[in-house]
């Protein structure tokens, strides 16, 4: 009743596409850690190191879509989840070293992955700006609230759904929490 050629065939596809997942895991979750690293690298100010990690972390994501090819590796939460949070520390990155926040050159980034990723960068500059008023560099908060208002007001033009109409809450969260340490700064001036 079962054609047996068929099922030696699905047991051969699926074998390779588990094969091809587990590959794709495996390298993602090395971009999306070494991201991470990139961000602690930022916040203690070594800024050679990010960018080092930053160009790795370019050739995993490039090497990942040439190997499985772009519309493959988007099949993958592993992966998506990597390049938001690289393109969180590649923004990170920009603003840091005085860049405007831009697209990247040289990676196939999607909507979705640029938008949850700049969302998250609010978060992260609201944490260099606690560190910058703690360690009483308190001139640096008011360009770090501008820079979050900015963002927010760009972003306030999407008609954000589902996980990034989290990821644009968490943000305007951001928003009120750096107008807040904002307020403070200015009150100890």
């Amino acid at each position: 009743m079962i054609n047996k050629k068929f099922i030696e065939k699905l047991k051969k596809e699926y074998a390779e596409g588990n094969s091809e997942r587990r590959q794709i895991i495996s390298l993602a979750n090395v971009a999306l850690h070494d991201s991470k690293r990139v961000i602690f690298s930022l916040h203690r100010g070594d800024d050679e190191i990010a960018a080092e990690s930053l160009a790795a972390i370019e050739e995993v994501l490039k090497k990942l879509e040439k190997k499985f090819g772009y519309s493959r590796i988007m099949e993958e939460g592993s992966y998506k989840a990597a390049v938001e949070e690289y393109v969180e520390a590649k923004t990170l990155f920009m603003v840091i070293s005085g860049q405007k926040i831009d697209a990247i050159k040289g990676l196939k980034i999607d909507v979705d992955g640029y938008l949850g990723g700049i969302c998250d960068l609010t978060g992260e500059l609201v944490r260099r700006a606690v560190n910058m008023a703690a360690a009483g560099h308190r001139d640096g908060v008011p360009k770090i609230n501008k820079i979050i208002n900015d963002i927010m007001a760009e972003l306030v033009q999407f008609d954000m759904t589902g996980y990034l109409r989290t990821k644009y809450d968490q943000a305007k969260g951001n928003l009120r929490k750096i107008e807040q340490i904002n307020y403070e700064v200015n009150l100890r001036k």
